[in-house]
């Protein structure tokens, strides 16, 4: 097994990218693999490695890469969800097949085609600058043909009332890259950006608990990575203040497919999105700017149609950066696996 580590900025943690090829493809051996790796990763030190990017050159004539996303639990060693995709695993996964010869080298202004074998998603990764060290992309998930925005709809209604709390909590489900619970921060007792910001252990639970309420209404399992949840306040017109959690903690940024996901309902009129940004019905192609705790993050949403006839083209994220970790071959000792670093 061939794998590599490489981190985007504004993520959890890094990411194992492996060679599918070197992987079983039935599902029992697979996971049975990737909790071996987990344990040999674990043994030395990178037991927060929880995201797996499984790649390969591309089966289809139109992408470069076949990408499979599997995100470790932290309950137990061999949990996993292997639903849903990662917008940063992605970027991760270009950088190291490129690093590693699987594809062609980075240079400015290239794009590598990703096939997103979990969900169907198309993403283009365009690289802005690359150095020693790694790579600045811009992301483009591409919706062919042009998606009505309706669709991104889980309930197909703009806002679903959860009974939470003794209460209604009104919520948009909306699914674009992966599914993402979107709330009103007020409704969790949160009013300013400070406070939405801070490492508040009752409003984690919250949002958690917030979260298990909408798959029990749902019907989904409670106890996978998604979907995930973001509490929002409105920051200015076309800008959002946004608090995400990941597994298993609050997101120091917010995920990429979760950037996408929040421009797509931020498109649709009447979500929880929508109204707090301001963005108007009639924008076809506006910025919409994402203020997180550990950044600010710029998505731009490009629509076609009339205002009872929308549709969504594509969604842009720039200027995300990738750090290269470095490349490592399983090497037999004993009985045991250990690493060993390898250059580029």
């Amino acid at each position: 097994m061939t794998v590599t580590l490489a981190r985007a900025h504004g993520t959890p943690c890094p990411t194992a990218v492996v060679d599918a090829r070197t992987l079983p493809e039935a599902e029992p051996e697979l996971l049975a693999r990737l909790t071996e790796l987990r344990a040999t990763l674990a043994d030395h030190g990178a037991a927060d490695v929880l995201k797996n990017a499984l790649v390969q050159p591309s089966r289809h004539p139109l992408f470069d890469l076949d990408y499979r996303f599997v995100q470790s639990l932290p309950d137990r060693l061999d949990s996993f969800d292997l639903r849903g995709s990662c917008g940063h695993s992605i970027l991760a996964a270009v950088e190291a097949a490129a690093r590693t010869g699987m594809i062609q080298p980075l240079v400015p202004g290239c794009r590598v085609r990703v096939n997103v074998l979990n969900n169907g998603d198309n993403v283009v990764c365009e690289t802005e600058e690359t150095s020693d060290g790694g790579t600045r992309f811009t992301a483009h998930f591409l919706c062919s043909p042009p998606r009505p925005v309706r669709e991104l709809l889980i309930t197909g209604e703009p806002v679903t009332g959860i009974p939470f709390e003794g209460r209604m909590v009104p919520v948009s489900l909306v699914s674009m890259g992966n599914p993402y619970i979107f709330v009103h921060a007020v409704e969790l007792g949160v009013p300013t950006v400070d406070e939405l910001f801070a490492d508040d252990l009752v409003l984690f639970d919250r949002m958690t608990r917030l979260r298990r309420a909408v798959c029990e209404a749902q019907g989904w399992d409670t106890g996978g990575a998604f979907p995930k949840v973001a509490a929002l306040l409105p920051d200015a017109v076309g800008s959002l203040a946004v608090r995400a959690i990941s597994v298993p903690s609050w997101h120091p940024t917010v995920a990429l497919t979760g950037a996408t996901c929040l421009a797509a309902g931020a498109a649709v009129e009447g979500t929880v999105p929508h109204l707090l940004s301001g963005q108007s019905e009639q924008a076809h192609s506006g910025m919409l700017a994402l203020r997180t705790p550990g950044a600010t993050i710029r998505v731009s949403a490009r629509t076609t149609g009339g205002p009872h006839d929308r549709r969504l083209a594509w969604i842009s994220v720039a200027e995300k950066q990738v750090d290269y970790r470095g490349r490592f071959l399983p090497a037999r000792t004993s009985q045991e696996l250990s690493w060993l670093p390898l250059t580029a």
